[in-house]
């Protein structure tokens, strides 16, 4: 477990992180160079910024930094860093540049689960009053009842969330913090106000490094290191105070009551107006990035970390047993489902409608022969308006709370098995009853075989269905890269398991090649299951010869055989192997990151 403070164990201690020679490659080849040589310092008690035009490698140099470097085909991190002072198993806080948050969850409650996670040792006093703190550190006391909301969900403000990311990382006691531009998107009172909370944070004696864009006058003077970057290259890496010194010696002084931010980020942007300019700028740049080099940067190189480096992923963060995961864990995703009163009030009303139009069309089916017809016609249309229904609503929601997931575990707040046994424990009596309403409603209206047993079967049959297509979104969800994606990639699949479904092609007819689709098939084992429920022991008016006279043989011409439990059997399995594939992906997406190598030259 880590022992970064966060649980009141013995503190860390402060952490000095130095690098040099720091330099990352991407592309197939490694032909795109995003940082060179880059070299710097921050201590502990000091807010480091990373300043710069866009594209210039702010977030880079921080991931490097951070050993959060997305592992890719020919990337290639090299260099020197060392954070003397830092242990294995001490915390290593990171702030992404995006807010992600489970929105029906009020902030002390987001706060409770991370200190139930990542402090385990906490009793629930201890606990209670440790949230207490953070609140108060962060400004958030005002709003702590407040849930933290979403684009449907009115919530906290964009400031009020940064603030919620950053307590949300405090939870681990780190000596260093890093922050994604955490001001981005905030008006100039909310970015401020961030600012001071990460100045604050330093002067506990943390060491705290963020990249901001475009900052204030008054956020600049809360620095107390600044680094200076432009494609990737340091221009200037050192005390705040003395950059615009820096700059001035070198005959660029600021002007009298510009922000001293702006004038530097414009000293070394590049301006595209004309090629004249642009040439005139890049020299310019490249004048003050080799002045930095022969001067502090040779400092900083000389001076900077020597033999072996700390990456900040390899460290171990401090983990809850399973036990404690899954109960928070369930804890959450009941509160995020329960409390989505908006959707679950939209699928409610969908399904009933669904089973009030199903019930109107095939209202009081009698035994003629053309009612053979309306009955398959109308357990298709149930199998299939149950299964888009769950499977739509998966593919919406899942992909996106992939992303809270995949930020947690590249945190290590917990395993994969504790969070998807959770999220279906917590889902099951919610997603059951959608399918229990719509059959409740379409069984007596629709007149279909009577009997207790049947109905309970009838009802058994389209909630499994509505859980394999659950199972399925899940999988489908892992896989593809967002909602939009996901939204495309489920109804497609479905439509051929339609195709295969039992009704429009028979299973007998199926090409030798293509038989397995059947067998995967979720909506086939479903329309079977209801097929056998409903047409076992029925019998039909006979009118003249060659009409069908009992159900039997109606289950005949769709090559239909066995039971109702043969098919459920079936359908169950269909179920755990989506489960079980959507476990596998998602422990094989776990972030990977790139080791910081040394050195080729």
């Amino acid at each position: 477990e880590g022992r970064g403070g966060g649980e009141g164990g013995e503190p860390a201690p402060p952490v000095n992180l130095e690098w040099r020679g720091l330099s990352l490659r991407v592309g197939r080849e490694g032909e795109k160079v995003v940082l060179h040589s880059c070299a710097g310092r921050a201590g502990p008690g000091e807010l480091t910024a990373v300043l710069g035009p866009s594209g210039a490698g702010k977030t880079s140099l921080l991931c490097a930094l951070a050993g959060r470097v997305p592992r890719s085909k020919g990337a290639r991190l090299e260099g020197h860093i060392r954070a003397q002072g830092l242990r294995r198993g001490d915390a290593v806080g990171w702030v992404p540049q995006d807010d992600v948050f489970y929105s029906q969850l009020t902030v002390q409650e987001t706060l409770e689960m991370k200190v139930a996670l990542q402090a385990p040792r906490l009793d629930d006093e201890q606990r209670k009053a440790y949230v207490e703190t953070l609140l108060t550190q962060m400004g958030l006391g005002q709003c702590a009842d407040s849930r933290v909301g979403d684009r449907k969900t009115r919530g906290i403000s964009g400031g009020e969330k940064k603030r919620l990311s950053i307590a949300c990382e405090l939870v681990k006691g780190p000596q260093l913090l890093f922050a994604d531009e955490p001001t981005t998107g905030l008006d100039s009172f909310q970015a401020e106000q961030v600012a001071g909370r990460l100045k604050s944070i330093a002067s506990e004696g943390k060491t705290v490094i963020a990249t901001i864009h475009q900052p204030r006058g008054s956020i600049f003077e809360k620095f107390d290191n600044v680094v200076l970057l432009f494609e990737g290259g340091v221009v200037y890496s050192g005390p705040a105070d003395e950059a615009l010194r820096h700059f001035a010696k070198l005959g660029f002084p600021c002007p009298k009551g510009q922000n001293p931010a702006e004038f530097l980020v414009d000293l070394i942007s590049v301006d595209f107006s004309s090629p004249e300019n642009e040439a005139q700028s890049r020299a310019r740049i490249g004048s003050l990035e080799e002045a930095f080099r022969k001067g502090l940067g040779a400092e900083l190189a000389a001076s900077g970390p020597q033999g072996s480096t700390v990456s900040a992923q390899s460290l171990v963060e401090a983990r809850a047993p399973v036990a404690t995961q899954v109960l928070w864990l369930l804890k959450r995703s009941w509160k995020q489902i329960s409390r989505d009163k908006i959707t679950n009030r939209i699928r409610l009303s969908v399904n009933i409608n669904s089973a009030i139009v199903f019930g109107s069309i095939f209202f009081q089916m009698t035994r003629k022969q053309s009612t053979i017809q309306d009955r398959f016609g109308l357990l298709q249309v149930a199998a299939i308006n149950t299964a888009m229904a769950s499977l739509t609503k998966t593919c919406q929601i899942f992909p996106t709370e992939k992303c809270i997931v995949a930020e947690e575990r590249a945190g290590g707040a917990y395993n994969v098995a504790p969070y998807l046994a959770s999220k279906l424990a917590a889902e099951l009596p919610i997603s059951a009853a959608f399918p229990l309403a719509f059959g409740c409603i379409v069984y007596p209206l629709t007149g279909l075989q009577p009997g207790l047993g049947r109905f309970m079967r009838f009802l058994s049959i389209v909630t499994l269905e509505s859980f394999a297509s659950s199972a399925l979104g899940l999988t489908v969800g892992s896989v593809a890269p967002s909602p939009e994606a996901a939204a495309a990639m489920g109804p497609a699949i479905m439509v051929i398991f339609i195709v295969f479904g039992g009704y429009y092609v028979n299973p007998d007819n199926v090409p030798k090649a293509l038989r397995w689709v059947p067998q995967a098939s979720l909506i086939r084992w479903a329309f079977q299951a209801l097929c056998i429920n409903e047409f076992s022991g029925l019998t039909f008016d006979v009118e003249k010869k060659g009409d069908i006279a009992t159900g039997e043989q109606a289950l005949e011409r769709l090559s239909f055989s066995g039971g109702v439990n043969d098919a459920l059997l079936a359908k169950a399995r269909i179920v755990a192997v989506n489960y079980w594939c959507a476990y596998s992906l998602l422990k094989s997406s776990a972030p990977k990151f790139l080791e910081l190598e040394e050195p080729t030259a």
